[in-house]
């Protein structure tokens, strides 16, 4: 029987052309870059003042348990893959190959979908005009899928600058769009808000809880890429617990800011961060028009960098299930042995994401309806994910309880399956209403206007998300079906000894045991470079004895 935690030969092979050149303020930086996703502040804040509130509950109620679970299970498990491997050594390679392609796939087509949506629009208003559906438009989007992918294809002692400036962008932009709300607010006055206007409702909760979900979702992703990392076992646990923060205070403080200066019928997906933006800038007189050209590039910026992270995050991720067999036939599981990246898969994700940007220009409706379906879909990938994740590290916490856990969350197992159980109660209901939007609402008798929501036809909706998912589930079908061959390829452990199998007490005299010295050291000196840097190298060799 297949030994799920165990890897193939080629997977093997390629992790020697890994390159250690993450330290903790790389991780840091990396995840902010991935995480924190500005575009979406607009989209959320449309619900109004309880969109504030149910971002308040969720920090509390689903950030603090998923931010636990994932940082104990990442300090532990850091070998090259994040999530796949967890999930393998859970739960076995199909169920990992499943999780690992809808955590992939979600990316180039946010990038392609949305991002690129965002980026045009913010570029068209603010800096230079661009004909919506003309030449320039599709150039400008293609132009920005590929710049996203071309800084994951270099190495990634280079290629993590783009991510890690961004996130420092990004931190300055909103620090900065909050001082200029607090001056404008105090000169100009702020919309008159009161402790009703934050009430919550049923219809706000199902209408912003997948938004949320998938904005505090990815803490661990940095763990695609944890075999690049220095010290993966004390700096992913640190920079999980500093990304929670800084995700928190990124989301709840912008959405108050746009709250109390953009009319709530004039905030849209697209243009509700830089409406409230271009409104505050008021205060600059004159100048405003060139500030808010300056921010839009920053923020174009932004989001080039953040698409970047993820490519460079979940590439890896899905590069290492291709390694393993688990997606065709080891062609995408190749990662350049200078570079030290995965060139293959980075190259599928711009296909997918240009591919998936043609098409949604295609639809018919407005940008920000185009821009509303498009990040739901990316949030029912995504959440969908997380319903096989979750339930994967809840299980390694029992499955292997002998594997050192530098950071271990002090809760006995039971209290470590209700906070994953939490985790996924939550992921379940925002799985459910990103794929059926206006089910539950009907449910609970909700009246839901489809049409006026999402500006087409649920007819359309439907075929677009479902075959979107149809086609994702045939993808990974397929491309399991076909890394068969690299399954059946002998597995090696490059770590085991062969000290064991050795006769020692039939060798005669001082020639056996100085052989038998000699081969040790030979032996020990082979494992040292492969164990060099790894903060728990029997994570994976003491489930695989356990198995």
């Amino acid at each position: 029987m297949e030994q799920p935690s165990s890897s193939t030969l080629l997977a093997q092979e390629q992790t020697k052309h890994l390159q250690k050149s993450l330290g903790r303020m790389d991780i840091l930086l990396l995840v902010v870059a991935a995480v924190v996703s500005i575009e979406v502040l607009g989209q959320v804040s449309g619900f109004g003042g309880e969109t504030f509130t149910w971002t308040l509950v969720l920090a509390v109620t689903f950030m603090i348990p998923y931010g636990l679970i994932f940082a104990e299970t990442g300090g532990t498990f850091t070998e090259e893959g994040g999530v796949y491997v967890w999930t393998k050594m859970a739960f076995g390679r199909v169920v990992a190959a499943i999780a690992a392609l809808f955590t992939w796939v979600t990316q180039p087509v946010w990038v392609g979908g949305a991002m690129a949506f965002v980026a045009v629009e913010t570029w068209s208003e603010y800096v230079s005009p661009i004909n919506a559906g003309g030449t320039g438009d599709y150039l400008f989007k293609i132009a920005f899928i590929w710049i996203t992918v071309s800084s994951a294809i270099i190495s990634l002692k280079h290629g993590k600058w783009l991510p890690s400036l961004g996130a420092i962008l990004k931190i300055v932009f909103l620090a900065f769009f909050l001082v200029v709300t607090a001056i404008y607010g105090f000169t100009n006055g702020f919309n008159g808000l009161n402790l009703a206007f934050f009430s919550p409702t049923m219809a706000g909760f199902l209408g912003v809880t997948p938004l949320l979900l998938f904005s505090f979702l990815g803490f661990e992703s940095g763990n695609s890429a944890a075999g690049e990392m220095k010290n993966p076992a004390k700096d992913v646990p640190i920079s999980i617990a500093r990304t929670s923060v800084l995700a928190a205070a990124s989301y709840l403080l912008p959405i108050l800011a746009i709250l109390l200066v953009v009319p709530l019928d004039e905030i849209t997906g697209i243009g509700g961060l830089f409406g409230a933006v271009a409104t505050v800038y008021g205060i600059f007189g004159s100048a405003a028009e060139m500030m808010l050209a300056i921010s839009a590039v920053v923020f174009c910026f932004v989001l080039v960098s953040q698409g970047a992270a993820w490519m460079i995050i979940s590439d890896r991720m899905q590069a290492m299930a291709a390694a393993d067999g688990s997606f065709f036939g080891g062609f995408f599981g190749r990662f350049h042995p200078k570079l030290g990246t995965p060139i293959r898969i980075n190259t599928l994700s711009g296909v997918v994401a240009t591919i998936f940007m043609l098409a949604a220009m295609q639809m018919t409706g407005s940008n920000s309806a185009l821009f509303g379906v498009v990040l739901t879909i990316s949030i029912s990938t995504f959440l969908l994910s997380y319903l096989i994740a979750i339930p994967a590290v809840v299980r390694l916490r029992t499955k292997y309880p002998s594997v050192e856990r530098p950071f271990k969350v002090p809760v006995s197992d039971t209290g470590f399956k209700i906070l994953g159980g939490i985790c996924f109660a939550w992921i379940a209901i925002g799985s459910w209403v990103a794929v059926f939007p206006g089910t539950l609402e009907n449910l609970f008798g909700i009246e839901y206007d489809f049409e006026g929501v999402w500006g087409l036809s649920q007819t359309a909706f439907a075929t677009f998300a479902l075959g979107t998912l149809g086609s994702i589930l045939v993808l990974g079908i397929v491309g399991y079906i076909f890394g068969k061959k690299v399954r059946d390829q002998k597995h090696e452990d490059p770590t085991a000894t062969e000290l064991p199998a050795l006769d020692v007490g039939a060798m005669n005299g001082l020639h056996a045991a100085a052989s038998a010295t000699a081969l040790h050291g030979i032996l020990a000196e082979d494992i040292e470079p492969a164990t060099n840097g790894a903060s728990t190298p029997t994570a994976e060799r003491v489930a695989e004895k356990q198995l």
